[in-house]
């Protein structure tokens, strides 16, 4: 696989809940469900993906360290660390590695704590309200990057 199609998935806190968790405003479909859809996208986007997931705030910012040099881009969910976590922003910053913000649900449309993002401001894009779409959208917009089609 070509280096420059290798991207991150990072899923931040009660990720793993997902299937179980809210399933009114997050689905029935559990956290493995996403990895495999993603697989099979990637796969027919020539793209490599790896995933992580963590309820820990340390282990995300370490992720997106190591993505450095490693990665040609990060998709992020960082759950309700986005509308707190100065470190993982600036985790964010610390890395020439672009970053997608996704979220299942649209957290505009839902409480007003969840509607500022301290991460946004160092990501190239932010996707929401799509549920496992948000993240297909992201690794399509990198695609398009990729092949030169940005805007």
């Amino acid at each position: 696989m070509n280096n420059n199609r290798k991207f991150l998935i990072i899923n931040g806190p009660n990720l793993n809940r997902l299937g179980k968790r809210e399933p009114g405003i997050y689905g029935a479909k559990a956290l493995d469900d996403l990895k495999n859809e993603l697989k099979v996208l990637a796969e027919e986007l020539l793209m490599s993906i790896s995933f992580r997931q963590s309820n820990s705030e340390g282990d995300i910012i370490d992720f997106i360290h190591e993505a450095a040099g490693l990665y040609t881009g990060i998709i992020l969910n960082a759950g309700a660390y986005t509308h707190y976590s100065y470190a993982i922003r600036d985790a964010i910053a610390s890395v020439d590695v672009p970053v997608i913000e996704v979220h299942l649900s649209n957290v505009h449309a839902r409480e007003e704590f969840r509607h500022k993002s301290v991460i946004a401001k160092e990501t190239i894009g932010q996707i929401s309200g799509f549920g496992f779409d948000s993240y297909k959208l992201a690794l399509q917009a990198f695609n398009s990057q990729i092949r030169g089609n940005t805007v």
